[in-house]
């Protein structure tokens, strides 16, 4: 099969081992505010969302406003956690070593925290020009924003392209830009990735390029 013409990977939990640990300080913030909930609901309710759908859930938890300063306060916490404990995906280097077409990263994260995340995990110099943002469009994900400008700075059409993502959020955004999707079930199940609309589903960064190939 042909190639794809470009790979996009989200940022946390598909380059950067991030996810459990950003959640774990979310968890206990929740729990410090009066919130009944467990490590697994808050996985559920907050993996792959964007700062406003953060701000609602929280809100919505919190009995209908977030507390004051809630977003800066999980920042601050979540990036002196990184720092001391932040690792890159395991075996994902080895796929941007290998990898025979152009690739990119497009997150609902801000660009200040990818480039810390891929910074400290010495991924960033995979990604000279090629990390989307966000902030860098009008919508975040699960509209199909995003990774269509990713597409076309990086003169990709979308159709050619291939996202691999590890929630349902980021699995719609590509399904919606009209792009395959592979869905990596580290923290999310398998079914729910499928149920998005995944292509494929993989536990293992090991797996991808053969799943890349079948897909191209």
């Amino acid at each position: 099969m042909r190639p794809p013409a470009l790979v996009i990977f989200d940022c946390d939990g598909v380059l950067v081992d991030s996810e459990h640990i950003s959640h774990s300080v979310l968890h206990t913030m929740l729990l410090e505010s009066g919130v009944s909930i467990s490590y697994k609901e808050t996985i559920d309710r907050f993996i792959g969302i964007s700062n406003v759908g953060f701000l609602k859930e929280v809100g919505g938890l919190c009995g209908g406003v977030a507390p004051a300063g809630f977003l800066d306060r999980f920042r601050d916490a979540t990036l002196a956690a990184f720092s001391e404990h932040l690792t890159a995906v395991a075996g994902v280097e080895e796929i941007l070593l290998s990898l025979p077409v152009p690739y990119c990263v497009a997150s609902n994260g801000p660009h200040f925290k990818m480039q810390a995340t891929l910074g400290k995990t010495r991924l960033l110099k995979h990604f000279t020009n090629q990390i989307f943002s966000f902030e860098d469009v009008e919508r975040p994900k699960p509209a199909p924003d995003l990774f269509l400008h990713a597409a076309r700075s990086l003169g990709a059409d979308p159709s050619e392209c291939v996202v691999v993502e590890d929630s349902p959020t980021g699995v719609q955004a590509a399904r919606a830009a009209g792009m395959r999707a592979l869905g990596y079930a580290a923290m999310t199940s398998p079914q729910k990735l499928l149920d998005a609309g995944a292509h494929a589903v993989f536990g293992s960064m090991s797996h991808l390029p053969a799943l890349l190939r079948s897909v191209g």
